[in-house]
């Protein structure tokens, strides 16, 4: 079985690649200059060519500030490439797996968000976002939207990472407190993709109930905690204070909680999400 992964050099299309030798399946990853995405006929003849089984859309536009000032590019990448890619899936017979973000919710609520919930982005980024899994659910009959949130991993650049920079290299640092949400390593992620492809191949469908689904790691924490866990774990002695979100301003709004329930998840697929302390250190482990 053949499987397509755009968006090949981002954080989920690193750990997908990462993972791909555990399965036997064939993956070929793409990105802009193997596939452009935003452009309708490259789409088209790139997936007519071949004989594709899935397509997991991993690529995306994530500079959620810089979407404020560039909502034209932010809107082709995260929803005008998504309705090539469905409309091609659906002609073409392709499973369709489309990313998504916990950046659809404005984060009003206080506790969990499920699929079913109301969304209401804040910003460009999860405005496009949105508009994107709308396209994925409407143009192509066999899809499914997983929206994920606070991602990090050993590629690219996220938090993590940064965090590790900073206080590495600062003695003192200042992150918000009052923005709540679940963390989740991309490999986990990548890893109940490669369930989900499994479970849909053997039963040939998937029920609408199931056509959005969330994940990330278990557990709930801000981004201070978070900062104050990677600071502890790699050994490291900057002292870091919490701050609200007012004190640090940015171009875009984000939700100040966006706890996803990932009930339905769990349900499909009858398995445990790890904890996520538990998957933090797997990432440093690598990182370190």
């Amino acid at each position: 079985m053949k499987i397509l992964v755009t968006g090949g050099l981002g954080q989920l299309g690193n750990s997908l690649k990462k993972i791909s030798k555990d399965y036997d399946f064939e993956f070929v990853f793409t990105d802009l200059e193997e596939l452009d995405i935003t452009n309708e006929k490259q789409v088209e003849d790139f997936l007519s060519c071949d004989d594709f089984s899935f397509v997991i859309n991993t690529a995306a536009y994530t500079a959620v500030d810089n979407a404020e000032k560039e909502q034209e590019k932010c809107n082709l990448i995260n929803n005008v490439a998504v309705e090539n890619l469905a409309k091609a899936c659906q002609k073409n017979h392709v499973f369709l797996i489309h990313i998504s973000t916990d950046y659809v919710f404005d984060g009003k609520q206080s506790f969990p968000y499920t699929p079913f919930d109301k969304t209401n982005p804040l910003g460009v980024y999860g405005k496009t976002k949105l508009l994107g899994e709308e396209k994925a659910l409407q143009y192509c009959e066999d899809s499914l939207v997983i929206r994920t949130s606070g991602l990090y991993s050993e590629f690219g650049k996220n938090f993590v990472k940064t965090m590790l920079n900073l206080c590495s290299t600062k003695e003192n640092l200042n992150v918000v407190f009052d923005q709540t949400m679940s963390p989740c390593y991309a490999t986990s992620l990548a890893k109940m993709i490669i369930l989900m492809i499994e479970k849909i191949t053997k039963e040939r469908t998937l029920d609408n109930k199931y056509r959005v689904l969330h994940y990330s790691n278990e557990g709930v924490l801000s981004w201070y905690d978070l900062a104050k866990k990677i600071n502890s774990l790699a050994g490291l002695h900057c002292n870091i204070s919490p701050i609200l979100s007012c004190d640090y301003p940015t171009l875009a709004k984000r939700p100040s909680y966006s706890v996803l329930d990932k009930s339905l998840t769990k349900e499909y697929l009858s398995v445990a999400i790890p904890y996520w302390e538990d998957d933090l250190k797997e990432c440093l482990k690598v990182l370190l």
